[in-house]
């Protein structure tokens, strides 16, 4: 019967989202209306309070935090010399500029926490010098559209931190997990780049940079690098929660867009609305899923699902290969944040029933959101992207120039699901 009920649940859901109901609203339509129709109004009551007691921890507050930094990176001008600096150093090899786009991607998400940011950012930085140089149009976009997606992935991650307080994880530890595969995607994007676009450069007349005033640009690179290591190594070496940690990258980007002479009242100002509102948006998705959440508890719904599945007597690999078919389609319909609080607390009692460690589920899940960022028809780095060109080109060209990359990760997925060590080699040494 709970079956059936989250059967039901999920099709009046997918149903209202279709009517372009918001999606925060179609879930908590379900959730609400399912527990006071199952449970009358004392299930409705209870409900505020459960979530408050969710959402009312120290590590909520590194959401903020984290949005707050990206924002002070990007409107103070310090991520445009990033990619300015990185350009001086890709530009020359087989693809040029759009290794640039992946690996300005890569270095922003260790600042950013958010896919969407880190391609709007990149985006609007690197889409004028590309169409000014003449680059193919759709390798680009897919290079900005799928290096962007490194934000929910590599450290630190708003998903991973929504993760481990829906799992009850070691965010620490999540964010150790995050490193090694994120990297391992950033590069194998740059190798996809080079195989397949390498004479992606147009002949251009532009001088070789001396080694000297290359080396000379790396100081633009400082910011990022500072951040990522104060933030990372207080984690690891004892001395901050995640949270702490968070409060102390801002601080630090607060020094360097003060010494760069950008910072003023307007600037912090506009820079804390964009990450207010960009929070908001998140912690109202999370709040709606947890009452949904409540609702299924109440119903055994987790129990049943879990046991259902292990009647079947499926074996890890073949119960992860089936999800991964799941999530992708799933990934067409829902946006990642969504996808991620409504499937947590059913699918991770199912996995570590059959022995799977919930850190690697939280890397596998959040890679399974990377792939729903740019699976048409609703991958919001496909719109981010295609908003901030500069062309007015169809939208067909972000979808082409992206299933490649939707390729590459859906056989990482795989790769983590038959080799679990790769991903669970940084968090146990860190442990350890």
């Amino acid at each position: 019967m709970s079956i059936v009920l989250v059967g039901v649940g999920f099709a009046a859901m997918l149903a209202l989202m279709f009517l372009s109901i918001p999606v925060a609203i179609a879930i908590v339509i379900v959730g609400a209306l399912g527990g006071y129709l199952m449970f009358g109004m004392p299930m409705v009551e209870i409900m505020g309070g459960v979530v408050w007691a969710s959402l009312n921890s120290p590590s909520m507050l590194a959401i903020p935090l984290f949005m707050l930094l990206g924002e002070l990176l990007l409107r103070s001008g310090i991520a445009d010399r990033m990619f300015e600096t990185l350009a001086v150093w890709f530009d020359r090899l087989p693809g040029g500029l759009l290794h640039t786009n992946i690996a300005t991607c890569t270095l922003f998400s260790a600042t950013s926490g958010s896919s969407v940011a880190t391609a709007a950012t990149v985006g609007s930085i690197a889409l004028p010098a590309l169409h000014e140089r003449k680059y193919p149009v759709k390798p680009s976009l897919g290079t900005l559209a799928a290096g962007g997606t490194l934000g929910i992935l590599i450290p630190p991650s708003i998903n991973l931190l929504v993760y481990g307080s829906l799992a009850n994880t070691s965010v620490g530890q999540l964010f150790a997990a995050g490193v090694l595969p994120g990297l391992l995607l950033a590069s194998l994007f740059s190798l996809y780049v080079i195989v397949v676009h390498r004479n992606a450069n147009p002949v251009t007349q532009n001088e070789r940079v001396p080694l000297r005033e290359k080396l000379k640009s790396l100081i633009h690179l400082i910011p990022a690098v500072v951040i990522f290591v104060v933030v990372m190594g207080s984690i690891y070496g004892g001395l901050a929660t995640p949270t702490e940690s968070a409060a102390l990258g801002v601080v630090i980007a607060l020094g360097f867009v003060y010494f760069s002479g950008k910072l003023d009242w307007e600037l912090f100002v506009n820079c804390s609305l964009h990450a207010a509102k960009t929070t908001g948006m998140v912690v109202l998705v999370l709040a709606c899923a947890l009452l949904l959440n409540v609702t299924i508890s109440m119903l055994g719904v987790t129990q049943a699902v879990t046991n259902w599945i292990v009647s079947f007597e499926l074996e890890r690999l073949t119960l992860l290969f089936i999800l991964i078919c799941f999530y992708i389609v799933l990934g067409a319909f829902l946006d990642a944040m969504s996808m991620l609080v409504l499937t947590v607390p059913i699918a991770l009692p199912m996995v570590t029933a059959v022995g799977v460690d919930p850190i690697w589920f939280g890397i596998f899940i959040v890679v399974m959101c990377e792939i729903a960022l740019i699976t048409p028809p609703v991958g919001m780095n496909l719109f981010v992207v295609e908003g901030v060109r500069v062309d007015n080109g169809s939208f067909s060209d972000v979808i082409s120039g992206t299933l490649p990359f939707v390729a590459i990760m859906i056989g990482v997925a795989i790769m983590f699901v038959v080799f679990p060590e790769f991903v669970m080699w940084l968090p146990n040494m860190v442990a350890n």
